[in-house]
This record gives structure tokens, C-alpha cells and sequence, in this order.
């Protein structure tokens, strides 16, 4: 499978701050058999950041589109608003899954405005911006991913375990 990440940061988009969780998220993806063909780092803007997920998206460019960033409760953090202007369908398990296991982890995760959609055949997931949450995520929601990528993508299309 092919994947993109986006980095949602004023700072880092400015020069000002390492971007440290889009290169843990590709390093991630693939030690799990994942082919990172995209990966960008953008500001903390909303249009910017749902036309490049429409553009990934509408292009075919990956099949699984991950973003880091613009999660949490400052006023420039959008990546989940810009997510839901291009999805198709949400997929609120995803989200659902990563809160509650963080929240094994610290109560603050409970401020995650994460999000997760679907465009066409890309499925988009939102991320925290943290290294050390985004490692406890992804490596979370990975193993159940793969699944519904290939149902998706019509590798596979049944869903009912053997």
C-alpha cells in the first residue's frame, strides 16, 4: 500500500521547529510494509491543507493519508475541519479507537479533535502532533488498518473473519 503524510505546523512550515512526527510516522509505516510515496510539511491553514488531501486523494496518489498536527485546541489548529471539508464518509471508529487507548496513557487525550474520512479510495486519519503520541497511535491502529485498506481499495471484499 502507498501512503502520504502531511505535517500541519506554523513553526515548522516557518523554519522554526524539527518536524520530528511526519519522518517517525514514514519510519513507522515502513518497517510495516507501507511504500511512503508523499510527504509534506504545511502551515497551519485550512485550505492549504484540504486541497493538498483532495489532491492526494483525487489523484490516486496513496491509498492511506496520514496527518500529524493542527489536532488540539489553539485557534490556527484546522487539519480535522480541513479533513472533513473533502471527505466523503467519516470514519469515526478510527479516532474513536485512538482516544481510548490513550486515554490508558494520560486524561489529555481527551482533547484530541482528531478526525478520520474517506475520499474516493484514500483514507485519511489524523494524528497527533507529538512524536511520543503519534508513535502510541499509529503503532495502536496499524495492525486494523490493513483490513479495511484492502476492503477499500477492493483487494478484498469480505470483511467476515475465517
Amino acid at each position: 500500500m502507498k501512503a502520504a503524510i502531511i505535517t500541519a505546523s506554523d513553526s515548522g512550515y516557518a523554519g522554526q521547529r524539527e518536524d520530528k512526527s511526519g519522518p517517525l510516522i514514514k519510519q513507522i509505516l515502513e518497517e510495516n510494509g507501507y511504500q511512503v510515496v508523499h510527504e509534506i510539511l504545511l502551515p497551519d491553514d485550512r485550505t492549504r491543507l484540504s486541497q493538498e488531501m483532495a489532491r492526494i486523494a483525487d489523484n490516486e496518489v496513496a491509498e492511506l493519508l496520514l496527518t500529524t498536527g493542527g489536532t488540539g485546541f489553539s485557534p490556527r489548529d484546522c487539519t480535522p475541519e480541513a479533513t472533513m471539508d473533502i471527505t466523503e464518509r467519516i470514519v469515526p471508529g478510527i479516532p474513536e479507537a485512538m482516544r481510548a487507548y490513550s486515554l490508558t496513557i494520560t486524561p489529555r487525550a481527551m482533547l484530541s479533535r482528531a478526525t478520520a474520512g474517506i475520499r474516493k479510495s484514500t483514507l485519511i486519519i489524523n494524528l497527533p502532533g507529538s512524536p511520543k503520541a503519534v508513535k502510541e497511535s499509529l503503532e495502536y491502529i496499524l495492525p486494523a488498518l490493513a483490513h479495511g485498506l484492502e476492503i477499500l481499495t477492493g483487494q478484498s471484499t469480505n470483511c467476515a473473519r475465517s
